[in-house]
């Protein structure tokens, strides 16, 4: 029974080291459109009511960094709960960890952490996360308990 849970351990933690890693691919730039000759000024027209205001855009989400590194990294476990990983959103799941504290659950992510519930690889696997990227994910799956 051991070896098998040391099996299953192994390769647990093999797959999630492989999850969230960066190709290094970029995409290709798409080419820049030529410009087009600059067309000659009008001529001085009377002054006019002023242009109305410039309709709104959406905004950007409060956590778009959070979201992204979720999206690419932190989903693979938390979106199913693999491993004992607390689902966003879901109260039962999170207040426990919530309630130690940001600085703990930080610490668990960037460090890794195992508990009675399950274990966090270092930065959900992603080793070429940086401590704010990994933080702003944090703060991402956190913000979905309000």
């Amino acid at each position: 029974m051991k070896k098998s849970n040391l099996i299953l351990a192994a390769a647990l933690a093999g797959l999630l080291s492989a999850c969230g890693q960066d190709s290094g691919q970029q995409p290709a730039a798409p080419a820049a459109a030529p410009a087009a000759p600059a067309p000659a000024p009008a001529p001085a027209a009377p002054a006019a009511a002023p242009a109305p205001a410039p309709a709104p855009t959406a905004a950007a989400p409060a956590n778009a960094v959070g979201e992204s590194v979720y999206k690419k990294t932190c989903a693979l476990c938390h979106s199913s709960g693999v491993a004992g990983a607390p689902i966003p959103g879901n109260k039962d799941d999170w207040e426990p960890r919530v309630a130690q504290g940001k600085d703990v659950l930080y610490k668990h992510a960037i460090e890794g952490f195992t508990g009675s519930k399950g274990m966090m690889p270092p930065r959900g696997g992603g080793t070429s996360l940086t401590d704010d990227e990994v933080k702003a994910g944090v703060d991402y799956m956190v913000s979905k308990l309000q």
